[in-house]
Order: structure tokens, then sequence, then C-alpha cells
């Protein structure tokens, strides 16, 4: 088995400001790609005409919430599957609406790819800044800007150089490693599955070409090994008596059976003896891999503690500097206390202070603020109980994220990355 192997599904996200024909393009996706059923379009169609429309409207194929269906709009995350012959997607549909930037950071946590759609008769607006910054914010590493609804612009040449040309000096003042632009019609399904005749002047690949060939292989650290422990196996039957395997997912570097390793929080070292994958004997075992270690000696290892290499260990500490996009209706104020979720690991923390909050529309830091609203995000010092393993959320976006949670209520309060 080679990494390669595992990286056929392709997790993106789109994002863009209402309207922009985001369900469409996804709708269209789904359509052109041949990815629905009969019953699924004949209902689409049936739909499209109750609503008068002269065309069948795709959108239709995503919006599944009723108020969305009603009001033309995007709220929820709808998470989509669809798949070709070579490669499997998920696709999370994220809301356009200022109001919906938490939407936005779920959808986008787990993606390899953001598409964000420009309408070509609007140009670049406030959404797009503020996903394009959530996205470089979330190290999203693939980027495709889709200029959209370009044959309401006669498939202008001179307007799709104009909106790259200005996004490409708004997005110099971001970290986005890979940025590519394709100008399409979700309606009509230009560029989408298939090459525009209407735009012969565009000589480069289609979007579905671009989804299926971006190399995400090596987006993932395999140099540091990382591999928090969800759960000890102990069967305790007869044929395996003393087993003692440790079961997690692989959130960085590569682990191969004879290799020295480390436990954190103890600092025991040992050696893996075997690494299991559905009960069988892998040679190696590699992120996002979820397998089953056993190591050769006797040590006492619980849930929420890492195996990592004795010469290459995350950052030990209690102290946090976090990005925090908050997502709850009520502000998060300092000396706040909460449960924190890094990895495998659930302690108590609480936010000592918030340093500064940061306008995603402007991208400027405003100091001095004693509380973060709902859906804006602003850097926040955490001090947890127990040590945690962590290192920068731009050298791995499993170790370097956590989750805060309402101890009363449960409730997800905040996604944060670690700087």
């Amino acid at each position: 088995m080679n990494i390669q192997e595992t990286n056929q599904l392709l997790r993106f996200t789109t994002a863009g400001s209402v309207d922009d024909g985001k369900s469409t393009l996804i709708g269209r996706l789904l359509y052109d790609s041949k990815s629905i059923f009969e019953d699924q379009i004949e209902a689409v169609k049936t739909s499209s005409q109750m609503k008068g429309f002269d065309y069948v409207d795709l959108s239709l194929l995503t919006d599944g919430l009723k108020s969305e269906r009603e009001q033309g709009i995007t709220i929820d995350v709808a998470y989509r599957y669809f798949a070709t012959p070579k490669r499997k997607f998920i696709i999370a549909d994220t809301p356009g609406h200022i109001q919906y930037t938490r939407n936005m950071v779920t959808g986008a946590s787990t993606a390899n790819l953001a598409i964000i759609l420009i309408d070509s008769r609007k140009g670049l607006l406030e959404q797009t800044f503020r996903h394009s910054f959530i996205a470089s914010l979330l190290k999203i590493p693939h980027v495709i800007v889709c200029i959209n609804k370009m044959d309401l612009v006669d498939y202008s040449e001179e307007v799709y150089d104009q909106i790259v040309k200005d996004y490409k000096a708004f997005a110099s003042k971001m970290d986005i490693k890979d940025i590519q632009f394709v100008p399409i019609s979700a309606l009509n399904g230009d560029n989408v599955v298939d090459r525009s005749k209407n735009m012969v002047w565009y000589e480069g690949p289609t979007l579905l070409y671009l989804l299926e060939h971006v190399h995400i292989a090596s987006d993932l650290n395999h140099i540091d090994c990382r591999f928090p422990v969800q759960m000890v196996i102990r069967p305790h039957t007869l044929e395996h008596q003393d087993f003692r395997g440790y079961a997690g997912r692989v959130e960085g570097g590569i682990f191969k059976p004879g290799d020295d390793v480390k436990v954190l929080p103890s600092g025991f070292t040992s050696r893996i003896k075997n690494i299991e994958l559905n009960g069988e004997a892998i040679e190696e075992a590699f992120a996002p891999m979820s397998v089953t270690m056993t190591l050769e000696d006797e040590i006492d290892i619980s849930r929420g503690d890492m195996i990592v290499r004795p010469n290459n260990v995350p950052h030990v500490g209690q102290d946090l500097d976090v990005m925090l996009c908050w997502m709850n209706q009520r502000p998060l104020r300092g000396r706040t206390k909460l449960i924190l979720k890094h990895t495998t690991k659930d302690c108590q923390a609480m936010v000592k202070e918030i340093l500064y909050k940061v306008n995603v529309n402007t991208l400027h830091r405003e100091e001095g603020v004693e509380e973060l609203a709902l859906n804006e995000i602003g850097r926040v010092s955490i001090r947890a109980a127990n040590p945690l393993f962590f290192d920068a959320y731009r050298r791995n976006r499993q170790t370097g994220s956590v989750i805060l949670i309402d101890p009363n209520t449960n409730e997800t309060l905040a996604a944060g990355m670690i700087i």
C-alpha cells in the first residue's frame, strides 16, 4: 500500500457570496458527472416547473432545508458525496451569509480544497474577502476561484482578466499556496465538467479536471510522527490473553514495526511490535489511517496519550495562543472556564484574555476588545488544566486544532487554530 492509494478521496468546500451560484454549481457537477438518480432529476424538473422557471434549477439538488428552498439560499452545511472513475469527493456546501461564518469554518476545517465563487457581474465582494481569509486561516492548501455567470457578461475575456487581477492583488496578502482560476457558467455547464465552446479564449482545464488531478498526497504531514491514542484494546479472551493494543488515527508521520517510539506524557520509550488495519498486519501506517499498534514493552498508556518518535516530539505545555472562531450566541469574555478538546484528550481550560479581534473584511487587527461575539474571529490565550501535546496549526492541522465546549450544556462554543 502506498500513500497515493489512500488519497483518492478529495474533500472540498464551496464558498462565496449569496446568489453567486454555489448550489447550482454543485448541482451541475452532480448532474454532468452522472452522480444522481433519474427520480431525483425528475423531482427537480417538477419543482422547477412549479416555481415557474423556464430552466431546470439544479440548486434544488443540494438545498435540503425547507427554509432554504423557499428563500433560495443555503443556511446549513450540506455534505454531498459523488465519485468519478479517478477520484471520490465529499463536498461541503457552506452558506454565503455573513451570519453563518461558523458554518463556513465547520465545512472548511477538513477540506483539502476550497472553491470560491465570484459573480462575474459583481466582482470581488466583502464575502469574497471573508471566505478567502477563512480559507487562508484554516490553511486549506488549494483554492480554485470560479468566476461564475460568464453567460451574463457575454463570456467576456476582459471581465474575467480584471477579476483575476483583482483577486491576485488581494490574495498576495494571505498565505494560500495554490490558486487556480476558471471562468464558468454553472447554469449552462460551461467549463464545469465539459469544455465551453463559448470561451475558446480560455485554454486552461475545466473545474472537474482540476478536482480530479489536484495533487493532495503531499498536503498531509508525513514527517512528524503523531499517534494520539483513542482507545486501549484489551480483549481478555483465551486466544488473546495478554493482548494490549492501542487504537487511534495517525495524525502525522509514518510508523513501521520496529520503530523506536516515545509515549507522552510519561516519557517512556519502547518499540513498535506490529501494526494492524482491519485485523490484518501492515508494513506501515501514515496519516490519515486508523490502526491498532502493539508495543514490545508493557507501558501504562491510556486515551489522550500520544505516541511519537523519541527525537521528534511536539510542544508540551498548558499555555496556548489560539486563533478562535466563536460559534455561540453568548459572547466570549476573558476568564471564561470551559472544556478543551484536543485530538483525543479532553480537559478543563480557561480563556485568559482576548488579545485582538480580526476584521475579516479588511484583515485589520482590532486590539483592546473585551469580547468575541457570534461568528467573530480573534486571537486568545488559553490555559489548560493538563499538559497538551501540540504542534502549530500551520505544521499539522490535526494536532494544531482545538474545540471549546460548554461544560454545562456540552454545546460546541468555538473552533481554534494553535499559533
